[in-house]
Parts: structure tokens; sequence; C-alpha cells
């Protein structure tokens, strides 16, 4: 597997040179901040979307570490001879003060918001089950249920509240680039 590092990326790519740039992770992931000129492809996507993708030119994969992006890599290899992987991922961009385009105002993307209340729910829910009342499990019970729902019919109750709070609001066309450090 190449990999490429976030300078080289960004040389070549402003002095022009033609490569095809996809983003693996989530749209909520990379709507929360993304190389620019990169295209969102989930990782469970990529294989039935490979029609999507320009022959020719060569393809660097992103995610948010590197992990994905090395999958991606896995399921693409035997079909492509012109891949690269970010080193680091966008967090390794972003670490170097390279620029990043998001299209939400918050640089939290949506599942990550949901798993930090969701674990915070279990363990405020199960510390105070056990230092106040018992009942309290049942608020990590609660959680539990909705996380299986979610997980069961990809429709999460928190994602939608969340959703609609002010952060987490597309940028209006108005309100800036959407380019930010």
């Amino acid at each position: 597997m190449v990999t490429i590092t976030p300078q080289d990326l960004d040389r070549r790519l402003k002095a022009g040179e033609r490569l095809q740039l996809l983003d693996v992770r989530s749209p909520g992931e990379f709507a929360a901040g993304h190389v620019p000129g990169a295209v969102n492809v989930p990782l469970e996507e990529l294989e039935a979307r490979t029609s999507d993708l320009r022959p020719g030119e060569p393809l660097v994969l992103v995610c948010q570490s590197g992990r994905r992006a090395c999958m991606g890599h896995e399921r693409l290899e035997s079909g492509r001879s012109d891949l690269l992987v970010l080193e680091g991922g966008t967090s390794g961009w972003v670490d170097r003060g390279l620029p990043v385009v998001r299209t939400t105002r918050s640089a939290w993307s949506l599942e990550r918001q949901v798993r930090l209340a969701a674990g915070l729910l279990v363990l405020t829910g199960t510390v105070l089950a056990v230092t106040v009342t018992p009942a309290w499990v049942y608020l990590a019970m609660f959680v539990g249920a909705g996380l299986t729902f979610a997980g069961l019919t990809n429709v999460c109750g928190m994602a939608m509240v969340f959703a609609a709070l002010p952060w987490n609001k597309p940028r209006s066309a108005t309100g800036g680039s959407g380019v930010a450090a």
C-alpha cells in the first residue's frame, strides 16, 4: 500500500496535479471537516460506486485517521494500481495546519455527538444507580434500548434531536467560505 503525506498531497494539489480525493467517512463526519476538493463516498458504499471513480487519475483515499482509508484500499486494490492513502487522514491534515472545508458549524460529526451524549448518559445512570438509588439503572437501560433501536432501524432519536441544534445546521451560503484551519 502506498501512502502520501499531507504535505506532499497539499504540494501536489497546489501544483495542479489531477488527483481524485475520496473521503470514505460518513456524511456527518465529512460535513464536520474534509480536505478541500474531496468527494464523499462512505466506506460501506465504496464497492457499489466504483463507476463514480475516474479511471486514469490517481485516487487518494481519506478518512479520519487512515484506518478506514486502508480498508477502502483493500476493497479497491484488485481493480486499480493508482491508489494512495493519506497518512494520518483528515486528523493528520488538520494537525499540519492545512485548511479543511466545513459545511456545518460544528467541528464534531453528529455521530460523535451522539456517542458522547449516550456514553455520558449511561455512565451517569450507572454511577447514580450504584451511589444513590438502583432506579437510575433505568436511564442506562433506556439509552441502551434507544441505541439498539437505532442500530436495527437506522433511525436515531438522539441524532434527530441533535441535528436540530443550531451548531449542527448547515452553514449559509453567505456565512463565509466554510474553510477553516
